[in-house]
């Protein structure tokens, strides 16, 4: 049996870990409101489940779905809201526990790849700045790195341990993770096995793949990646076309989405997202690559760090495929970190002492730093984007109770704008529904008219670039009874409208 010492030794570097990630991720969540687009879109899709009981299609309004993205992300918010309630803390509580069991799937791998120091590579990644900002983030892309560390886990444990006789579980729990990444955020949350199969095929040939791949464990990868996906493809005719070519087809070839596209769009996304985003730990990358990286070296290199082959595989594969698809966002290359954190604590291994008075110093400043980071972007930083700030703007100016929805008739003619102008999280705060109508579209008059009948009672918000006569014929042909104009928000005209 373990010694008391062995089982201390063990058990407080874990615990320390824990308390890390709680004190990470949860420090001033609620403090900060809503951003747009991004944050207010998922929440207001998460409260209109929760209003419609329909949990399978999630939408921007009572009359609009939107499938930009699988349903993952809208349940945990949905489930968290109805338990802590309405408020910018339970929104936030998901994407904290998700960071906090992303350090302890590091854990686990580290106890593998790191044994003598398997807290390590859960510290780098806590303490690097891009995950620690993006606990913070309202996004899929949190949940994705958590479900893909659950499955390169399995993987881990399953290629690299050796215990024959669970090796079938972590095979079974690879598989899981990937059936929950695909239903998190589809044919992305799948990119880190074009760096599994290449690598297992090399050191043990196609039949290692073959055990890695049991019947079961395809069945339990379609059952939970892929359920979800049918059923709402049965349900609404025309969706596979739509998931094959907006969200596969567009993304990887072309520019609708306005994310970077380009030769070069990666270079200005992603190298300032992995060199700031893995401060304060790169320069030690840097070292520890240099032997592997160079041409007289890299046989030698290769055939005695199996396991360094493998983390570089699973960073540079997916790297280049993000690199070449033309959507870019800094968050896509949240999952990388995995991989990073884990070649970082190999090459600090020797060199991390937190028994050392000054090593334990340098960590408690930098935590201070990242901290009070996320106090300033809490209390002091309040962009026009901020959906809180823009609910206490509306309450100052309109009275609430006398509209039972929001409309923004904006100045475009594409759904895209709407998606991304529109400020969706007002729905929390201000406890309305929210509709963004592209005014300039041929269904543009009657998606307004929609509206105004399904509430009765609206606040219209028309951009700044309509002239608000622009809209009477629309609302005459509607039946509108009674139209107040309020004054203005941001330069565009309020209209209370009532049907």
């Amino acid at each position: 049996m373990p010694s008391t010492t062995s089982a201390s030794r063990t058990r407080w570097p874990l615990i320390g870990l824990i308390c890390l990630g709680l004190l990470l991720g949860f420090a001033f969540q609620g403090t900060r409101g809503l951003w747009s687009p991004d944050e207010g879109r998922y929440v207001d899709a998460a409260v209109m489940m929760l209003d419609s009981g329909d949990y399978l299609a999630p939408g921007y309004s009572p009359d609009e779905v939107n499938f930009s993205k699988p349903p993952t992300t809208y349940w945990m918010i949905a489930a968290s809201l109805k338990v802590f309630g309405r408020n910018t803390w339970a929104a936030r509580i998901p994407h904290a526990l998700a960071f906090l069991l992303t350090l302890l799937a590091l854990y686990a791998m580290g106890k593998r790849l790191v044994p003598e120091k398997p807290w390590l590579p859960g510290l780098v990644y806590g303490c690097s700045l891009a995950p620690f900002l993006a606990g913070n983030i309202i996004s899929t892309d949190a949940f994705l790195t958590l479900c893909e560390a659950l499955a390169m886990f399995g993987f881990v444990a399953a290629a690299f341990g050796d215990d024959e006789s669970h090796r079938k579980r972590y095979v079974l729990l690879m598989w899981l993770g990937w059936g929950l990444a695909f239903l998190t955020k589809g044919p992305p949350g799948l990119i880190p096995l074009l760096a599994v199969i290449p690598f297992i095929v090399s050191r043990d040939g196609w039949r290692g793949l073959r055990r890695l791949c049991p019947l079961t464990g395809i069945l339990l990868f379609l059952a939970v990646g892929l359920s979800w996906y049918l059923i709402v493809i049965l349900r609404f005719p025309g969706l596979l076309h739509y998931f094959l070519h907006e969200e596969v087809y567009n993304r990887l070839f072309t520019a609708a989405h306005h994310r970077h596209a380009g030769v070069l769009g990666w270079v200005v996304v992603y190298v300032p997202t992995l060199v700031l985003g893995s401060l304060p730990w790169w320069p030690a990358l840097i070292r520890g690559l240099r032997s592997a990286l160079s041409a007289d070296k890299w046989r030698a290199w290769k055939s005695q760090h199996s396991v360094e082959l493998f983390l570089l595989m699973w960073f540079l594969i997916p790297f280049i495929v993000f690199c070449l698809a033309q959507s870019r966002l800094p968050l896509y290359m949240l999952p990388l970190f995995l991989p990073l954190s884990l070649m970082l604590a190999l090459a600090l291994r020797d060199r991390v002492d937190l028994t050392k008075t000054s090593q334990r110093a340098w960590l408690a400043a930098w935590i201070v730093i990242l901290l009070a980071c996320k106090a300033i972007g809490a209390y002091y930083v309040h962009p026009a984007v901020d959906n809180r700030l823009a609910a206490q703007e509306l309450r100052t100016i309109t009275k609430p109770d006398t509209y039972a929805a929001v409309v923004f008739v904006e100045n475009t003619d594409q759904s895209y704008s709407i998606e991304e102008q529109t400020p969706w999280g007002l729905r929390m705060y201000l406890d309305k529904s929210i509709y963004g109508v592209p005014w300039h579209s041929p269904q543009g008059a009657q998606a307004l008219c929609n509206a105004l009948h399904r509430e009765r009672s609206t606040l219209v918000i028309i951009d700044a670039d309509i002239k608000p006569e622009d809209l009477q014929p629309a609302l005459t042909s509607c039946g509108v009874r009674q139209a107040t104009r309020l004054g203005t928000w941001r330069d565009q005209a309020l209209e209370l409208i009532q049907i």
